[in-house]
């Protein structure tokens, strides 16, 4: 099992610290250096900054917005960003949620499985560097009737494959995300539930077409704190989780609180959102279970650690991406080295 980062969102006061633990995860032989976008910083812009800075580590979108931007300027982007960072980019997509989709881009946010069907598609003719015509239901290239023509892409990426990474929550989602990309980016992910939440469904999708979980990168997100007092430290992820449970999307849409709800928790994800959607977020937080942030974060001793990351291998993850948690720079860099020492203590370093 290799071991990632999440740098999250760009412009948060921390950016320096953030740039520090990125090259210190490329010291320490990090796989993968994943940074965010939401409706503030912008991915590329972030990686190709981290890029320059740093030397061996791969850099990747944990995620593109799909509604931001046209199939084929992502593909020019993940060419350019491959070629500058010297074939060092992955490439993660989604469709985000329908309040940012129709608020901030304006795109309907509907067909969402069928709109990314149709844009991995464009992405991959288009960074393989075929003439692109597509006719799909949302989107036709060229345009009929018009003086466009179909063209090519002008930049060589460093790699004729740039791997592509979709986040996915649901069961459909996944399916398809086994289907037709290279890996799936998970988020609240419990190994004790993995299999039921995520892992069947990416292995429905990979048989569907004809190929199996061998070389499908399984990389879930999880926040790591470092201590002995586990309560505290759990304390810490309240507001987070409460954020996502309760209040990421709508009462009818938040794909978070339904995978909270797959996972056995469909009162208290209930309560979570009738009162974070109430304005009580302190409420909320406070009635996050204990089990539910222990079961989707690393908490703990390096030892505590180095268990729950077997019991991650052995629920089928293939990159561990840790979102290191301190409030000072030099807390998160204690962070990420015991990530590399618990990894070690696991005997699961590849």
């Amino acid at each position: 099992m290799r071991l990632g980062i999440n740098l999250g969102y760009w412009g948060a006061g921390m950016d320096g610290d953030n740039l520090a633990v990125a090259q210190e995860a490329d010291r320490l032989g990090y796989d993968v250096c994943w940074a965010a976008e939401a409706y503030g910083s912008d991915v590329p812009t972030v990686l190709a900054w981290v890029a320059a800075q740093t030397e061996s580590i791969d850099v990747g979108s944990a995620i593109m917005q799909i509604p931001a931007r046209q199939p084929a300027m992502t593909a020019m982007t993940a060419a350019t960003l491959d070629s500058l960072s010297g074939g060092r980019f992955r490439l993660g997509l989604g469709v985000s949620g329908p309040q940012v989709s129709e608020g901030w881009y304006g795109v309907k946010f509907d067909k969402p499985l069928a709109r990314t069907r149709e844009y991995v598609d464009i992405v991959r003719k288009a960074m393989s560097r075929e003439r692109l015509s597509y006719e799909g239901e949302h989107w036709t290239l060229p345009l009929p009737d018009g003086p466009g023509k179909p063209i090519k892409l002008t930049v060589h990426p460093q790699r004729e494959h740039i791997p592509l990474y979709i986040a996915a929550i649901g069961p459909k989602n996944l399916e398809q995300t086994g289907e037709i990309a290279d890996g799936a980016l998970l988020i609240f992910p419990s190994a004790e539930h993995l299999e039921d939440t995520a892992v069947k469904h990416l292995r429905a999708g990979r048989e569907k077409a004809g190929k199996t979980m061998d070389g499908f990168d399984v990389c879930p997100t999880l926040p790591l704190a470092v201590g002995d007092d586990i309560n505290g430290l759990a304390d810490m992820f309240r507001p987070y989780t409460a954020l996502y449970v309760g209040g990421m999307g709508s009462r009818k849409q938040n794909f978070y609180n339904q995978l909270a709800q797959r996972m056995g928790y469909e009162k208290e994800a209930a309560e979570i959102q009738d009162k974070y959607l109430a304005g009580d977020k302190s409420g909320a937080a406070a009635a996050v279970p204990h089990q539910l942030i222990d079961q989707t974060t690393l908490l703990g001793s390096v030892e505590r650690i180095a268990e729950r990351m077997q019991a991650y291998a052995a629920a089928g993850v293939t990159t561990l991406t840790l979102a290191p948690a301190g409030f000072t720079l030099d807390e998160r860099l204690a962070a990420l080295r015991a990530g590399t020492d618990a990894l070690e203590r696991s005997g699961l370093a590849a």
